[in-house]
Parts: structure tokens; C-alpha cells; sequence
């Protein structure tokens, strides 16, 4: 028995280096209660999880998303101190079961379930069903993962795909991978195509010192700066995804999500990004044919866990 509820009760989370949301649902994934935290202000996960609980025990079952590689059991964040171990935090928790899976991983298996009104499209392409699709987003990091179709269903790839090396494709590009590679020996494509991506390439370009909250803010303002350096990460963000798309040959769709790309991209010019997606010389007809899609739904990851938690019970 659970000490305040009848039926069972499952956790998701979707851990990232900024910000981490929880929330507590029942097994048919209607949420109980939900709360986001700034990840930073805490040392260690198990205490934040603590706080959510607030002493509550009995969970039936759990999904963490981790921004960071894990191995089903364990798990670190890429920009945080933190590790995890499932079988500590059930016992310290009170959680029967506890899944821990990469947090686009976790996007993945939300995907599926966004409601319509999340999703823009910025290139209608022609879908084919049978064909895999791809995931990656901008935020603290540069997630990515794919959905292979399979038994009316979606098999789900995680990756670590954001830590690519970068590959300039313009002169542009080629000067801004220098100057990374002058300051920190390897450029990957993470270090870019990120929230703190986009302030490196507005550091880059002449601006000021700035945090990617800032600069998103000045890019709303209509700052000629920040804009500039926006129109170069798109280009950045497009040349890989459509270098990903490639790799999966995703004819199901190319679905760009992530805290960047939720807050500026539905309400700005496309055309940089679609333009460096499909740059693809000879294969530009193809990249024409792959869907792409703005994911806007900021809980997509929770989402996902709580999908996977309740799968469990």
C-alpha cells in the first residue's frame, strides 16, 4: 500500500544540466503533482529528489531521462556532478523499480504522443511510415536520438551524437571552427549547436560576453548582433541534422525539440536552417522529401518517462 494513494503511482524525470522536471502520475499517466527545479541548486540528485517527495514512499515504478551516458543502472550528467545509481535512490526513496535511459531517449518514446498544437512544420517533404526517424535538440547540451519502426510500434537508438566532431560546411563555419579549436583543441558539434553554443558564436562574431539566456533575450529584441549570431547557429543546427538524416536516412521525419529551440524558432525565419539542410550536393533532392518538424513541447522528455515508468507497473 502506498502511504496517500490507492493505486499505484509511478515517477517520471527528465534530468538535465539546467533544469530538471518531475512529476508523480497514476498507471494510466494522469499527473498527480509536477514540479520543475534549477538543477544547479543542488549537489546531489537524491536530495532533490527527496525534496519532491517530500517523505512520500511506496512508488510503484520509475524513469529518469539523464542528460549524460548511462547504462541502465548508473548513470552521470554530462554538466553536472551528479551519479546516479537506481538501486540507491529505490532505497533511499522508496521506489520499487527504477529505470534510468538517456533523456532523448526518453524524448524518443514521447514522441508519439505530442499533441498537435506542439508541433510546427518547417518542411512538409513527403513521409514514409516505414522509414526511421530522428530526434535532436539544443539545450544545455545537443541531444539526439532515432526511432526505427517495428512491430506497429518504434524501437528507440540513443546516441551520443552531439559530441561529433564539427564539420564546417561554409567558410563561416570554418573560421568559427578555428577559433574553437585555438581556444579548446577539439570543437564538437555540441559546442555549438546548444544554448551555450549560440553565445560562443555570439562571442565569436564581436558581442559582448553573454549568457544564452541573454542573448535569446536580446534575439527577441530584435538586437542585430544576437540575430546574427542566430542565423549562424541555425546554419550549424541544420548542416547536422541534415548530416544525421543522412546517416538514418530519416524519410519518417526530422523532429527538432530542445529549450533553444521551443523558445526561438517558432517565431523566426526558417530559411538559414532549411537551407543548410538540405545543402546536401547531390543528395539535396533528397534532404527536399525529409520532413522536418519544430517540436515545441518543453515536457516532451517527462513525458517519455512517465511512458516508460507506467510500461513497467
Amino acid at each position: 500500500m502506498h502511504s496517500s494513494h490507492s493505486r499505484p503511482v509511478i515517477l517520471g524525470g527528465d534530468l538535465g544540466g539546467t533544469k530538471t522536471l518531475l512529476a508523480l502520475a497514476d498507471a494510466d499517466g494522469q499527473i498527480i503533482r509536477r514540479q520543475r527545479y534549477a538543477s544547479a541548486d543542488y549537489a546531489d540528485f537524491a536530495d532533490l529528489l527527496s525534496d519532491f517527495l517530500a517523505g512520500e514512499r511506496g512508488i510503484d515504478a520509475a524513469c529518469l531521462g539523464i542528460a549524460g551516458p548511462t547504462d541502465g543502472q548508473t548513470a552521470r550528467l554530462t554538466y553536472l556532478p551528479w551519479r546516479l545509481s537506481a538501486v540507491a535512490l529505490g532505497r533511499r526513496c522508496g521506489i520499487a523499480r527504477i529505470q534510468l535511459i538517456n533523456d532523448f531517449a526518453a524524448a524518443a518514446h514521447g514522441l508519439p504522443h505530442v499533441a498537435p498544437e506542439h508541433l510546427v512544420t518547417v518542411q512538409t517533404g513527403q513521409p514514409d511510415v516505414t522509414a526511421p526517424r530522428l530526434i535532436l535538440g539544443a539545450g544545455t547540451g545537443l541531444g539526439v536520438a532515432g526511432l526505427l519502426p517495428e512491430n506497429g510500434g518504434f524501437r528507440v537508438v540513443p546516441g551520443e551524437g552531439g559530441h561529433f566532431g564539427f564539420a564546417p560546411q561554409t567558410t563561416e563555419q570554418g573560421e568559427l571552427c578555428r577559433w574553437l579549436l585555438a581556444q579548446q583543441g577539439r570543437a564538437t558539434t555540441e559546442d555549438i549547436v546548444s544554448g551555450p553554443g549560440l553565445a560562443r558564436i555570439h562571442a565569436y562574431l564581436g558581442g559582448s560576453a553573454a549568457t544564452p539566456e541573454a542573448v535569446g533575450e536580446a534575439i527577441c529584441r530584435g538586437d542585430s548582433d544576437a540575430r546574427s549570431a542566430l542565423r549562424l547557429w541555425l546554419t550549424c543546427l541544420g548542416a547536422f541534422a541534415g548530416d544525421l538524416a543522412l546517416h538514418w536516412l530519416a524519410r519518417g521525419g526530422v523532429y527538432l525539440t530542445g529549450g533553444v529551440i521551443a523558445r526561438l524558432l517558432p517565431h523566426l525565419d526558417h530559411a538559414p536552417l532549411v537551407t543548410a539542410f538540405r545543402a546536401k550536393r547531390e543528395h539535396a533532392e533528397l534532404m527536399s522529401a525529409m520532413p522536418l518538424t519544430l517540436v515545441t513541447d518543453e515536457e516532451l522528455g517527462l513525458r517519455g518517462a512517465l511512458i516508460l515508468a507506467a510500461a513497467s507497473v
